[in-house]
């Protein structure tokens, strides 16, 4: 059993962890509250600006396995509080831009870098601290990064109407920077004698090893890994372009000056946004350690092809837009629990952090498509709706093919892996890079 001291310490790193997460939230779900002041004050276009939010993501997520690495070098505390001064630096050099180029590097490369290390950092550590619960202490994190900008969203959107985006950037950019580092002086690594307490714990209640583990670049081999990869970059598009571009439709749906229940239209969707997106991801993932990983897939996506389609529909209704708005985020958030826990299953704990930062590159590529080639697409047809189609489309292919190719595609994995383990059992070679069809 562990005793108090483990148990107690454990929770302080989560929490700490947590408000790390938090901080580093607003960066991207934010970013769609920034799109008109910039266009007025930058003088560009849509597409153009859009590119900031691509690089920020493409930065966050194509860096995230060398940043994972650097935290198991020099650890979290280090690390953790570099990031989060990168992510409030940001913010404030943002905020005196006066080029896109400028914009480009600060807001995006330089957030983008920040913003990785904490993202990367954070579920690093969890995994370190939770090896009997990593689904529900990474969901809880990720949650975090998820909900986060629920704290900044109207206190932004009103900083914006008053004071200006160069005021709301810099004063923002400080407090995550303050906040943030003062949270990342509390992470410790679990010594050894406590991670030896934490396996053995966690060994009691799991009960069996996973079938087997599989090295990054064994991985990267196999068919299973890339059809995920490409399910993941459909669904991260979907969700990416409604996270970018949200600030852009929601005036062309003509609902920028709109209220609701005395509220505006678009910071009120984007709270509750904040909302369903954390909480989807506990749910979804507790959902799916009961009834099984693609079939949590397939309703979750299909939800979301479902509100999307809804969405567009009732595009008129400003109540109705408040509410679809919530359930597209509640449909497409888990994501970021789903795709994790799936991985873990099929190749293994023992590579997890550098396996997962493979397939967390696929936000990256969402970011791009989601974010300027919506845009493009947009610009050349005058409309959302064609948009609109593109990602409700891919909403639904997405979650015909976790059950029609992941699920049967996985299961011939897993069957493989079984023989490995048995024929290691027998004396035999585990693993053959040879042998990695699915």
């Amino acid at each position: 059993m562990l005793t108090s001291a483990p148990t107690r310490a454990r929770w302080i790193q989560l929490l700490l962890g947590l408000a790390c997460m938090i901080v580093i939230s607003s960066p991207q779900y934010v970013w769609t509250l920034f799109t008109q002041p910039l266009l007025a004050g930058l003088g560009a276009t849509l597409p153009e600006l859009q590119v900031t939010f691509s690089i920020l993501i493409v930065v966050q997520t194509f860096l995230s396995p060398f940043q994972g690495s650097l935290v198991d070098r020099f650890g979290p505390r280090l690390l953790l509080s570099l990031g989060v001064l990168l992510t409030g630096l940001s913010w404030v050099l943002a905020a005196q831009a006066t080029s896109l180029t400028a914009l480009y590097l600060t807001y995006g490369l330089l957030g983008g870098i920040g913003t990785g290390i904490v993202y990367v950092g954070v579920i690093g550590h969890m995994v370190q601290w939770f090896p009997d619960k990593r689904g529900l202490a990474t969901g809880f994190v990720a949650a975090g990064y998820g909900v986060g900008a629920l704290l900044t969203t109207f206190p932004i959107s009103s900083q914006l109407a008053s004071g200006g985006y160069q005021t709301a950037l810099v004063q923002f950019g400080i407090l995550f920077a303050v906040v943030g580092l003062i949270a990342a002086q509390g992470l410790r690594r679990p010594t050894p004698a406590v991670q030896t307490l934490l396996r053995n714990h966690a060994d009691g209640k799991t009960g069996a090893r996973p079938i087997v583990d599989v090295s990054t670049l064994a991985m990267l081999a196999t068919p299973v890994f890339w059809l995920m990869f490409v399910m993941m970059t459909m669904m991260s598009t979907t969700g990416l372009m409604v996270t970018s571009q949200m600030g852009a439709f929601t005036r062309d749906f003509g609902m920028a000056n709109v209220l609701v229940f005395g509220l505006p239209v678009l910071p009120l969707a984007l709270s509750l946004d904040r909302i369903t997106n954390g909480a989807t991801r506990p749910i979804f993932g507790y959902i799916s350690d009961r009834i099984g990983r693609e079939h949590t897939m397939l309703i979750a996506f299909a939800l979301e092809g479902a509100a999307m389609t809804v969405w567009l529909m009732t595009r008129e209704s400003p109540v109705l837009f408040v509410l679809m708005s919530g359930v597209v985020f509640f449909g497409w958030g888990e994501i970021f629990s789903l795709f994790p826990s799936t991985l873990t299953d099929t190749f293994g704990t023992k590579h997890a952090t550098a396996n997962y930062g493979c397939l967390y590159m696929a936000q990256g590529v969402g970011s791009v498509l989601g974010g300027p080639v919506a845009a493009l697409l947009h610009e050349a047809t005058g409309s959302w709706i064609p948009v609109f189609a593109v990602i409700i489309t891919m909403d639904f292919a997405t979650a015909a093919l976790a059950i029609f190719a992941l699920k049967p595609m996985r299961r011939r994995w897993l069957e493989q892996a079984q023989r490995r383990r048995d024929a290691a059992t027998a004396g035999e070679p585990a693993w053959s890079p040879v042998r990695t069809n699915s």
